[in-house]
């Protein structure tokens, strides 16, 4: 059997929006001598180039890692020496799979509710509020571009407000009501992420033969309403499921947990 180490990636393999760090690919570049990796993110292609590309570009991770942008529903694997080249081998649609209609209707409502949010709160507002990444889509109503002190002043605002916990329960009965078909997980610390249902972390398995794998994971959102829930609960009866606090800590799973049990 091989083994996959699927990873998580913001809050697991790197702070929220940063980049790995030396200790990170060290851990990794040993991991590969015994195991493939994948970089299983909700995220888009262009944030695990950000914030994973010395990993990306190292000659032992690079061949033995597998990148798994949006839940999954892409699959990437890299290639190329002196110019680094990104195959894509499967990309799914989210328009396709829930209608022109449906879709239309999601984004006015996530329009809805960034108006809503910015009239009821005096939060930091920088860009790129509504993604559609192709496969899902991402609402953050302080926007993808916020870093450092905007981050850091609306987790404070979000602790002491419940502004996320207050629009999950009231997006969640927006989709509901619409019968759309669509799930609702809270992404990273600012954002919330919308996909069809069944199109969680497990779709990773999809590209891969599941009699052939030993299949482990790590992440950091593995409660019902985090983005790491399914495919925790899938794999956690095997005992090679994770759930980690950070990336230090994920550093102690990989040489105390996942190497020691491989050798």
């Amino acid at each position: 059997m091989n083994n996959l180490v699927l990873f998580d990636v913001d809050g697991t393999l790197t702070e929220a929006r940063d980049a790995i760090s030396v200790r990170m690919l060290k851990a990794l570049r040993e991991l590969c001598r015994y195991a493939e990796i994948g970089f299983l993110t909700g995220s888009g292609l262009e944030y695990i180039k950000e914030q994973l590309w010395p990993a990306l570009n190292d000659p032992i991770i690079k061949q033995n890692s597998h990148l798994l942008p949006c839940n999954g529903t892409e699959y990437v694997i890299t290639d190329g020496i002196e110019e680094l080249i990104f195959n894509h081998i499967s990309k799914a649609s989210m328009e396709d799979e829930i209608g022109d209609g449906s879709m239309r209707e999601l984004l006015k409502v996530l329009c809805e509710m960034q108006a809503q949010v910015v009239q009821e709160y005096s939060i930091p507002l920088t860009g790129n509020f509504i993604q559609n990444r192709g496969s899902m889509v991402n609402w953050c109503p302080i926007g993808r571009a916020a870093k450092g002190e905007a981050r850091e002043a609306f987790l404070l605002l979000d602790e002491q407000l419940g502004i996320r916990r207050k629009y999950f329960d009231i997006l969640s009965k927006e989709i509901a009501s619409r019968k759309i078909g669509l799930t609702l997980k809270l992404g990273g610390d600012t954002s919330f992420d919308i996909y069809p249902n069944g199109w969680d972390k497990t779709y990773a398995f999809k590209h891969f033969n599941e009699h052939d794998w030993n299949f482990w994971f790590v992440g950091d959102r593995c409660y019902p309403q985090g983005n790491d829930y399914e495919i925790f609960e899938h794999l956690k009866h095997t005992g090679r499921a994770f759930e980690t606090s950070g990336p230090q800590e994920t550093i102690e799973i990989i040489d105390f947990h996942i190497l020691r049990d491989m050798l």
